[in-house]
């Protein structure tokens, strides 16, 4: 039986790769509506990614450690170089920082759990602390941003680290978006916002003008916490050895690095898809930023994030230099977001399963990215939380299978000279050899 598509190869049609159908369609609706696209996720162009770099096993030149007998360690201590208590965390794999407003109040108090049962941190995001999200997590790192929405001294002091944000990786340069129908009674109460009306956050800090201010700021959040708690500084991934240098320089125990492939609840579909550099090669300007001043792996400490998936992933960043890595996505997703189960649901929504991305929209089935309260009540965030957890374990255990398999006793002692790249441009960003050969493209 002959095809639509076998019909128009033999009519010789060709589809145009610049203006492709998607394309087309873009086109024909913004003529039609005169408003650009704004979606949730992270980027969707094919970019660069880890899946370009492979690890060079032990074997005769190299010794492995054997199995689950040998001792490979994964925990991490972030934000030594100032703070009074700094963050001791089992595993180096952070949740990111997702608002409660973005996200249902069962799914941060999910996070909270899952994170705590493995030992490591977790991040409020914009919009505030809730008690729900405090209270089940061991590590809880407290965003502060441009838009201020629900900030107060109190829940500074009552965090255990504090992430300055600068940036997000899909959004560089650029502010979050919150939806109307995602503003609640609760969200509009804590952010101080009327409920029901579009939000957009402020896409730099209003007491901001210039690097300068920086150090100051951090010198505030030191004395109103007494100099206990660590200070992160967080970036989007585009100028990313100036932008590391000027953190350090400003007196950041940690800077968070996040590449374009990180999510975000919503935001311009061009800012997603076409601002900022990949993850890949975010990791080795900020390491040079790092080393030239002296303190990677000796006072400040990196977290990469923007795209892991697994264990390999992890380890793959952790031997390009990071610390530690941040998940955000991946997250949601084992918490159960993109479940097969909504499929039905997913397709009312004009979506599917492993497509849909109206995080803005607040219709989430899964009851993850809502506020719908009907649809938030369908997520059980101690079920939630213990498939996060199993999740986190599952990437702590493959990366330290990986760092076994390259004789090291510690995930965090990976370098890159355990990887190669199996393309030029992975070659070129990450700053290691093409598989067989010992060329660095660009150097």
């Amino acid at each position: 039986m002959n095809t639509a598509s076998d019909d128009r190869a033999r009519a010789g049609l060709r589809e145009s790769a610049t203006f492709d159908r998607p394309t087309i369609a873009a086109i024909q609706r913004a003529a039609e509506t005169g408003i650009y696209d704004i979606r949730g996720w992270g980027a969707k162009r094919p970019l660069p990614h880890f899946d370009d770099l492979l690890f060079l096993g032990a074997s005769m030149s190299r010794y492995p450690l054997e199995g689950y007998r040998e001792r490979c360690g994964t925990d991490v201590v972030l934000g030594a170089r100032h703070a009074k208590y700094p963050l001791h965390l089992d595993i180096p794999v952070t949740i990111a920082g997702m608002s409660f407003g973005a996200l249902s109040g069962p799914a941060k108090e999910a996070l909270g759990r899952g994170a705590s049962a493995v030992g490591t941190s977790t991040t409020t995001g914009d919009g505030g602390m809730t008690p729900e999200e405090r209270g089940q997590s061991k590590h809880l790192v407290y965003q502060y941003l441009p838009s201020r929405y629900g900030m107060n001294p109190d829940d500074l002091r009552r965090a255990d680290a504090i992430e300055v944000v600068l940036g997000q990786g899909a959004k560089p340069g650029g502010g979050g978006m919150l939806l109307g129908q995602k503003i609640s009674d609760r969200v509009a109460g804590m952010r101080t916002l009327p409920p029901g009306i579009d939000q957009r956050s402020a896409c730099r800090h209003p007491d901001w003008t210039g690097p300068d201010d920086l150090t100051i700021k951090i010198n505030e959040l030191r004395e109103i916490t007494d100099w206990e708690k660590p200070i992160y500084v967080k970036v989007g991934a585009t100028r990313t050895y100036y932008d590391v240098k000027l953190a350090v320089h400003a007196g950041a125990d940690v800077v968070v690095v996040d590449g374009m492939q990180g999510g975000t609840a919503a935001t311009q579909e061009v800012f997603i898809e076409h601002v900022g550099v990949p993850t890949l090669a975010a990791i080795p300007q900020a390491v040079q930023a790092l080393a030239e001043l002296g303190v990677h792996r000796n006072g400040v400490q990196l977290i990469v994030s923007g795209g892991i998936r697994n264990g390999a992933d992890v380890a793959k960043a952790l031997a390009l230099g990071a610390d530690a890595v941040a998940i955000g996505t991946a997250a949601l997703i084992a918490l159960g977001d993109n479940d097969p189960k909504y499929a039905a649901e997913y397709e009312k929504l004009g979506s599917a399963a492993g497509f849909y991305d109206d995080f803005q929209d607040g219709r989430d089935p899964a009851g993850i990215s809502t506020q719908d309260p009907e649809l938030a009540a369908r997520f059980d965030p101690i079920e939630g939380g213990r498939r996060l957890a199993n999740y986190l374990r599952v990437l702590t255990m493959e990366a330290q299978t990986i760092a076994r398999a390259c004789g090291k006793a510690h995930v965090t002692h990976l370098e890159p000279e355990d990887l190669v790249a199996v393309t030029i441009e992975a070659a070129a960003m990450a700053r290691i050899p093409l598989a067989g050969t010992s060329w660095i493209p660009g150097t």
